[in-house]
């Protein structure tokens, strides 16, 4: 990630009544219009909130820990001010980093996955590849299921190879979107993306799935009607 995340975030964009109606719909089974997954049995912890150079100190990333089926999964290692802001909220859910199973990285600028090697024993996943040790296996990871509360879906905009997590729980469908929005505030027009309309067409797939956003760089909000697209 280039400095330019010190910028103020613009205001949002105004919904159209076409988008709202897709972000308010009732998600079923049926529905083809929503990528959330169908199980609702994962459970997650924010390890640690990031900021940007205008809401904090520097540049940090918001790590997660998402469980699901015996999968213990990191979502986003990046950048944070020192290493046991990752292992020590871990530690306090009696897990260490090898008993992380799963690594998923939004993206592969440093800034999001800087400390994915701290988990030697998982399977590390991106955009097309799944790895593990010296094992690399192709697969594309639009749809592709860790468990049935765990779905990863294609979501280019902020960089091409970006991905979610969408995360099935017993309060909703949480979707850990990386840098598809920085924090809160977006920012609406993220000057790194390379097309704004991919952009803005990834935060509207995931907005029709999702009850929570987990960004990038920041705290955990609300998927409804203020969040920039």
């Amino acid at each position: 990630m280039t400095n330019t995340k010190n910028n103020t975030a613009p205001a949002a964009a105004t919904l159209t009544a076409q988008d709202t109606a897709t972000r308010t719909a009732p998600l079923t089974a049926q529905d083809p219009r929503t990528d959330a997954p169908f199980g609702r049995s994962a459970v997650y912890t924010i390890l640690t909130t990031g900021y940007v150079g205008s809401t904090g100190p520097g540049v940090a990333a918001t790590v997660s820990y998402v469980s699901d089926g015996g999968r213990h999964v990191i979502f986003d290692p990046g950048m944070v001010a020192s290493r046991e802001d990752i292992l020590g909220p871990l530690a306090e859910l009696g897990l260490g980093p090898d008993d992380i199973t799963d690594v998923v990285l939004s993206h592969h600028h440093p800034d999001n996955s800087m400390n994915a090697g701290l988990f030697t024993r998982a399977r590390v996943h991106d955009h097309k590849v799944e790895y593990q040790g010296d094992q690399w296996e192709n697969r594309d990871a639009e749809g592709y299921e860790l468990t049935p509360s765990l779905r990863l879906i294609r979501t280019p905009g902020h960089s091409l190879e970006d991905i979610t997590l969408l995360a099935g729980t017993d309060t909703g469908v949480v979707a850990f979107a990386g840098d598809l929005w920085w924090h809160s505030a977006g920012p609406a027009d993220d000057p790194v993306a390379p097309d704004r309309d991919v952009l803005r067409a990834s935060r509207l797939r995931v907005l029709a799935a999702a009850d929570l956003i987990v960004p990038g760089h920041g705290g955990a909000f609300a998927a409804d009607g203020n969040v920039p697209i």
